[in-house]
């Protein structure tokens, strides 16, 4: 009844979102008369929990039950009772189970496998980064991610982080970029203590994640040593999960040996999304920021903002933050000064963005568009992106027929076809002229 309490009051006191995030995953396993014991979903979650609402929860508490009682947050319904022995003793083991020395960077709470919109540019990644979860071995003893930034090699990697952590809590993890396992190998150097060094990443990792490996270049001694880690984590039957801004055969000043074992699994990368993977993930951040952009709003926002995807929620941030000066209200002009402010002004249009314009309007996809196929539902839409290609880009008939795998008397055609249907009917017209000004305002 306590904590019934507590939580009635903690939903009023707190925003919604936060309340469903953090409040509600807790669960009370007991209370006594100095402390009250929630169980929570993993000791991350516990970790921030404790960081930004614990002395709220405590002091709840308190007014609930008219007695200040310390919270105690604990991963295991049974911890509460090892408290007391653990503080003294430390954590104890079953026989011959290794000590769990786990090393792990902070772990963003929302970079979960669930919380990962997958799409044609990284559904590869996202599947071989669950099977490195699963011990399966198809994509070989080393996954290596490239992509340029803000694409999800970062949420990937915490995504494995944080399944591990919850499916198998013994497995040795040690998740660092490579500019921390350049720093730690110096310090043990200089303390003279390689050995322990060694015995952390050669004996006691079952899952090795290393960010950022291009930040190696041209450093030779730490090359050597992530090397030989490698080499014995893979001769053991390991997981190495390495991620980088470029593929293994791009970057400049990394030894041939290590550049080869880091080629040894899979090598994958994560393109741009694409405009319907945007909008998805837009339409996702929205929900989460507790805004309202409207389809017009969303398809703006995945239509200009096309790299980065850190620069969307920038974007809807600043929506929102807006918004909150204008009594709440959202509408296009605020959504364009946004976007002006995140990605500039020089916009030239592309066949590309052109493309994917026609193809959301139409609600087909993009290879559907360049296919062979000669259906209606598919042969207007390539018509009519033809001709706006040519009506809104400085691109030849040529450059434009081979983006939809055509040629360019095909593209001559398009045009000829479609500027004839417009002016015959009424409705098609309309349709052009909505379609031109939608590309316009890209």
């Amino acid at each position: 009844m306590l904590w019934e309490k507590t939580q009635e009051i903690l939903k009023d006191t707190l925003s919604g979102a936060v309340y469903q995030l953090w409040i509600e995953p807790l669960k009370c396993v007991e209370v006594r008369d100095d402390a009250i014991y929630l169980l929570s979903p993993d000791r991350y979650f516990s970790a921030y929990v404790a960081q930004k609402f614990l002395s709220v929860i405590e002091a709840t508490v308190k007014e609930s039950g008219s007695v200040q009682r310390k919270v105690i947050l604990c991963e295991d319904e049974r911890a509460h009772q090892t408290l007391q022995v653990t503080a003294a003793r430390g954590q104890l083991r079953l026989p011959n189970v290794p000590e769990n020395n786990s090393c792990v960077r902070s772990l963003h709470p929302r970079y979960t496998f669930d919380e990962f919109m997958v799409g044609d540019s990284n559904i590869l990644a996202e599947s071989a980064c669950r099977a490195i979860t699963t011990q399966d071995d198809s994509i070989g003893p080393c996954l290596y991610i490239n992509s340029s930034t803000g694409l999800g090699k970062s949420h990937l990697t915490h995504a494995i982080a944080h399944k591990m952590i919850v499916d198998s809590p013994m497995t040795r993890l040690h998740y660092v970029t490579a500019q921390q396992f350049s720093s730690e190998m110096v310090k043990n150097i200089q303390n003279r203590s390689m050995d322990v060094f060694k015995r952390k990443y050669h004996n006691q990792c079952d899952i090795l994640l290393v960010e950022d490996i291009h930040s190696l270049a041209g450093k030779k001694k730490t090359q050597e040593e992530l090397n030989e880690v490698l080499d014995c984590l893979i001769k053991s039957g390991k997981r190495v999960v390495l991620t980088a801004n470029q593929g293994p055969r791009e970057l400049s000043g990394i030894d041939e040996e290590f550049r080869s074992r880091m080629s040894s699994g899979l090598v994958t990368m994560i393109k741009e999304p694409d405009l319907n993977t945007r909008f998805r993930i837009i339409g996702k951040k929205a929900v989460q920021h507790k805004i309202e952009l409207g389809e017009d709003g969303a398809g703006y926002l995945a239509q200009h903002i096309r790299g980065d995807v850190r620069q969307v929620e920038s974007a809807i941030v600043a929506i929102r933050a807006k918004a909150r000066l204008n009594g709440g209200h959202v509408d296009m002009d605020l959504i364009r000064e946004v976007v002006t402010s995140v990605v500039g002004t020089d916009k030239v249009l592309t066949i590309e963005m052109i493309s994917e314009l026609i193809a959301r309007q139409f609600k087909v996809s993009i290879s559907d568009m360049k296919s062979k196929s000669r259906k209606k539902t598919l042969t207007f839409p390539r018509q009519v992106a033809m001709y706006l290609c040519r009506k809104y880009t400085d691109d030849s008939l040529a450059d434009i027929g081979k983006a939809f795998n055509r040629d360019h008397s095909t593209v001559m055609h398009s045009i000829k076809k479609v500027t004839t249907m417009s002016a015959r009917d009424i409705s098609v017209g309309a349709q052009v002229k909505l379609l031109s000004d939608k590309v316009q305002s890209l």
